[in-house]
């Protein structure tokens, strides 16, 4: 099983933090191999909602996939399960506050097969360093604001 795990500081409060995390038009601003996201389902973000997102890194082929809120507690908890799609890694955020900051726990999971299983130590190391450059990312994109 792969397994990465995160912990770092935004200068914001928790509300804000989780609210930005979790709608789909702020989320190529933050994960930049994102080239597209939308929520597919109707009404404010919740457990369950799902978001179709197109995904390029460099040197691969561009690759869609459902993404579905499996928990959502605002402001302290959201975890997302791949639905649909080749790169079954599932995460959670936890938001807690610290002072006028949050503290952000991140962890990501998946069970590799195939070929992918084989190169479970290279594929650990680059998620761990993709997502350490997204959370650079959001703790950039919410102090500017």
């Amino acid at each position: 099983m792969l397994r990465v795990e995160e912990t770092f500081s935004i200068e914001r409060p928790p509300q804000v933090v989780f609210d930005y995390v979790v709608q789909a038009d702020n989320l190529a601003d933050w994960q930049t191999s994102k080239t597209f996201a939308e929520q597919i389902t109707d009404g404010p973000p919740r457990r369950g909602t799902r978001i179709r997102e197109r995904t390029k890194m460099p040197g691969r082929n561009e690759w869609e996939q459902i993404v579905e809120f499996a928990e959502f507690e605002r402001p302290r908890l959201l975890g997302t399960h791949i639905v649909e799609g080749p790169a079954p890694i599932d995460g959670r955020w936890t938001f807690e506050p610290d002072g006028d900051a949050t503290r952000v726990h991140f962890e990501a999971w998946g069970d590799l097969h195939g070929p992918q299983r084989l190169l479970q130590p290279l594929l650990k190391l680059a998620v761990a360093r993709q997502f350490k450059k997204y959370h650079r990312n959001l703790r950039r994109n919410l102090e500017a604001r």
